[in-house]
């Protein structure tokens, strides 16, 4: 599929990623957004996105990024949802079916697609690297590029989960070439930690229990701990990908209390377990390897739910 093609007299174009927009969405929505306003500045593009964590406002026009999901626009001519399914998409569901026509891109294994047009690759590292593939690399400029490399840098935990295909090399060697400063970018969307993010970081690793003869490592983060240490759900990203450096370990389960009794959950594998089957019984999607969903109830019951469905898994294996 290439973008282009869809674009003959569209006028309007708007654009959505998941709710907790993570860099992948960040950096695939505001790379077709650049795309369209560097190459159809005579289309009105919009993005729809809940708050971005603050190290992605260095790609550029993220400013511009819609937060409050309202626009003048009663019905885009074109609406794109990027990264997931129109039903992840928050407040930006309404504009998807409203529009005249839709195109679903996405790389989760859950997504069944949704859209007049859909391009849906599980083997994909990203929702960036396929929106490299749907657009002119003629038209890609050091903005567009800056945006998509941050993504896939993102969601291939720097290139080393299994994803990562020659393909990818290959996009991201192209990416580069642009000129931008890929060294900094690396450190700072995938590295770099404020002082009080370090802090909660080590506060849920001390935490932190192994469950199924350390298969599995479970932490939560208390809506309590957070607000004294003075953060949100965006200073936490990580916590889950260090749990899954720990040896032994198939599975790591990390929470956070978003509201009373409402967890936030992500899910990382080795491959030994399939997570995305987790996180879709419970009302979620996501990878092989990492997933997510939202629980209600106690902690406990959360990761009794999840450790129940995990065993369920091991005891097909045997």
């Amino acid at each position: 599929m290439k973008l282009d093609e869809h674009l003959n007299g569209v006028k309007t174009v708007g654009i959505c990623g998941h709710v907790r927009p993570d860099g992948d969405c960040i950096g695939s929505t505001m790379g077709l957004y650049l795309y369209l306003k560097k190459n159809y500045p005579e289309i009105k593009a919009e993005v729809f996105l809940e708050d971005i964590p603050d190290e992605f406002l260095f790609i550029q026009d993220a400013d511009k990024i819609n937060h409050t999901f309202t626009t003048d626009v009663e019905s885009f001519d074109l609406f794109i949802c990027i990264d997931c399914e129109k039903g992840r998409t928050g407040g930006a569901e309404k504009f998807f079916d409203a529009a005249k026509k839709t195109i679903n891109i996405d790389h989760h294994i859950s997504n069944p697609g949704t859209g007049d047009v859909t391009y849906i690759v599980p083997t994909s590292s990203s929702a960036c690297e396929l929106a490299y593939n749907v657009m002119d690399e003629a038209k890609i400029d050091k903005e567009i590029a800056q945006a998509l490399y941050t993504g896939m840098v993102t969601d291939t935990g720097v290139f080393k989960y299994n994803s990562t295909s020659p393909k990818t090399y290959e996009i991201a060697g192209k990416l580069t070439s642009y000129g931008f400063d890929f060294t900094w970018l690396i450190d700072h969307v995938f590295y770099e930690k404020t002082y009080t993010q370090n802090q909660i970081l080590g506060r849920a690793l001390l935490e932190s229990i192994t469950l199924m003869d350390g298969k599995v490592i479970a932490s939560v983060v208390s809506r309590q701990t957070m607000d004294f240490y003075g953060v949100n759900g965006n200073d936490l990203d990580g916590i889950v990908n260090q749990l899954m450096f720990t040896i032994g370990t198939d599975v790591a389960i990390f929470m956070y209390e978003d509201e009373p009794m409402l967890y936030r959950v992500s899910l990382r594998s080795n491959g030994n377990i399939d997570v995305s089957k987790v996180a879709k019984l419970l009302g979620g999607g996501g990878h092989v390897r990492a997933s997510g969903c939202t629980l209600n109830g106690t902690a406990h019951d959360a990761i009794n739910s999840i450790t129940n469905y995990i065993q369920q898994q091991y005891d097909e294996k045997k």
